[in-house]
């Protein structure tokens, strides 16, 4: 057997939200500080993953909760009723305007 494991899939999956016009300017200004920051410009949809990951990471709960009980090998399918492109929630905010 090799040193190394198997390499666990690396597919994205796309996973759609609805958020609020508030999260939304956060967001955007998350984005904006970012940009100021390191010189690069990167959108929220590009941020909001490794948000994510961060935030999961540094959560004491969740790790203990996963360490004494593991989550199903299956996830859930998403919730219909929130389903909304992140292009549309900026787009139609813009719109508003």
């Amino acid at each position: 057997m090799l040193k190394l494991a198997k390499l666990p899939d690396r597919s994205p999956v796309r996973l759609t939200v609805t958020l609020t016009p508030d999260l939304n300017e956060r967001l955007l200004g998350y984005a904006a500080l970012y940009r100021a920051t390191y010189g690069e410009a990167e959108t929220v949809t590009d941020l909001i993953p490794y948000m994510l990951d961060a935030f999961l990471a540094s959560d004491r709960a969740y790790a203990k909760a996963r360490r004494e009980d593991p989550p199903p090998a299956e996830t859930p399918a998403p919730h219909r009723g929130l389903k909304a492109k992140a292009d549309d929630i900026s787009g139609a905010r813009n719109s508003e305007a």
